[in-house]
């Protein structure tokens, strides 16, 4: 008695995951905003690769998130563009183990990369004025799983405040991600030695991007292009609300 020929079941397979609909423009950011522009340093592109900007941006600027411009978000604030924080912070020089001060969380987008690049033995301690500000990058920090970046509501010009009566200084980097007026003291007294401290420097029409060192208690200063950044508010920088100030933080 002959039955009938077994069908074959075609293996089941997992589900394909979604494409990344961000992964074109991603690339497309590193390949020319950033690597044709200077901003060369592996490990800077891979973290710019990496940390998904769409997502620290306002939903309705997410199709521009990766667009060669600074965009708004909250509280009347800006998210730099992607070359200003590509150069910033390759001009920082990071290595694993790093601990590192940013004055001016934002979104919470430039911790971000920072902490790619710190590694899980470095630390970033990043000071936001706004309370809106503040609350929203923690929980953007905390949803990405970045657990070696902090974020604090205070004036940022007066430094991170646990160490404020600390005199050996004890960043090995700080970033300043908005115009001042001239360098916050209390930011340069908790700048280690051998350390990089990166700043817009100047008044509210234009700023000079400024790279300093410390070796050995002494400070270089060296100037690398012309920008504009939103202000930087406090006791060391400008009052609130600062004159004639733009709202964008890119090349000029």
């Amino acid at each position: 008695m002959f039955g009938r020929k077994p069908t074959s079941v075609p293996p089941i397979s997992a589900p394909a995951a979604p494409a990344d609909p961000f992964a074109v423009s991603r690339n497309n950011m590193i390949e020319h905003q950033l690597r044709r522009r200077g901003v060369v340093m592996h490990a800077v592109l891979e973290a710019m690769r990496t940390v998904p900007r769409h997502l620290f941006v306002p939903h309705e600027q997410s199709a521009r998130a990766y667009d060669d411009e600074a965009l708004p978000v909250a509280a009347g604030q800006t998210i730099s563009q992607p070359f200003m924080v590509g150069i910033m912070t390759q001009e920082l020089q990071l290595r694993p183990g790093m601990r590192v001060l940013e004055i001016g969380t934002g979104t919470g987008y430039q911790a971000a990369i920072l902490s790619h690049l710190v590694g899980p033995t470095g630390h970033i301690y990043s000071i936001e004025r706004i309370p809106e500000l503040a609350d929203s990058a923690r929980r953007r920090l905390e949803a990405l799983g970045i657990s070696n970046a902090e974020v604090l509501c205070a004036d940022g010009t007066m430094g991170w405040p646990l160490y404020a009566a600390s005199p050996p200084p004890v960043f090995d980097r700080i970033i300043i991600t908005a115009g001042a007026p001239a360098v916050p003291e209390p930011s340069l007294g908790q700048l280690a030695d051998g350390g990089i401290l990166i700043a817009p420097i100047g008044p509210a029409d234009s700023q000079m991007l400024n790279r300093f060192g410390r070796t050995g208690g002494q400070l270089t200063r060296q100037e690398l292009f012309i920008c504009r950044f939103v202000p930087l508010v406090g006791a060391h920088g400008w009052p609130d609300p600062p004159p004639g100030f733009p709202v964008s933080a890119e090349s000029a």
